[in-house]
């Protein structure tokens, strides 16, 4: 059932412990994906937080205000149906990381991004042992074949939930490297956004603000702290 702008029909929205995880129930009827399967929450913490979604509708469904139920949705009908494939896709990231493509001037902008990207690197090599090769321009640097093998299978170990909370946090920011240090409490998901988007940033100063893609931007950070949030709720019991 396509629930888009659909009415709200039900009066109470509850959690209810399953065999597999935590049902979400609209009165007395179990909530389901697209694809007609359970949605079924690994952590009572992302049930309730489903459950507010559900309870937070006055009028009409409207999905873009539903984070966690999207999230769900593309978990349970896509991650866990193909987790090796969306796997793999997040890996390749590393073999083109935002870090490591640096600009080659003005000087200012080659310090802050170095300032702000080579204590990323060097934590991605204490972390996990792989070295990402960096270089000033756009030309395509080949990464070395171990440190990839490594990456992909860092990723692959991520259950299907938060290999979607990852997804979001790597192709949002466009660095594998920014995404998985979000991911393991590395860093703040706070703290990882403005490092995303030093380019950018630069380019306001030099230029000024564009309203376009300000709001663009804005919308992009939401859905990365969300991603986060995802992350704290799967943590909790």
């Amino acid at each position: 059932m396509n629930t888009a702008l659909q009415k709200r029909f039900w009066k109470e929205v509850t959690v209810r412990p399953e065999t597999s995880g935590y049902g979400i129930f609209l009165d007395d009827k179990q909530l389901k994906t697209p694809l007609k399967a359970s949605m079924l929450a690994p952590t009572m913490a992302v049930a309730k937080g489903i459950a507010a979604e559900w309870d937070a509708v006055e009028e009409k469904i409207n999905p873009l205000e539903m984070h966690l139920t999207r999230c769900a949705n593309a978990t349970l009908d896509k991650v866990v149906i193909d987790h090796s494939a969306v796997a793999e896709m997040l890996a390749e990231y590393g073999a083109t990381d935002l870090v490591c493509y640096r600009a080659d001037g003005p000087t200012e902008l080659v310090d802050r991004q170095a300032t702000a990207w080579n204590p990323m690197l060097e934590w991605l090599s204490q972390k996990y042992d792989v070295t990402l090769i960096s270089t000033a321009g756009i030309m395509h640097v080949p990464q070395p074949s171990d440190g990839q093998t490594k990456l992909r299978a860092v990723v692959s170990a991520f259950d299907p939930w938060r290999l979607t909370a990852l997804h979001d946090l790597v192709t949002i920011s466009g660095s594998l490297v920014l995404g998985l240090a979000v991911a393991t409490k590395h860093l703040s998901a706070e703290a990882v956004w403005p490092l995303s988007r030093i380019d950018e940033t630069w380019q306001e100063e030099q230029w000024g603000i564009d309203e376009a893609a300000n709001t663009a931007a804005e919308v992009k950070r939401s859905d990365f702290l969300k991603a986060a949030k995802l992350m704290d709720l799967l943590d909790q019991a």
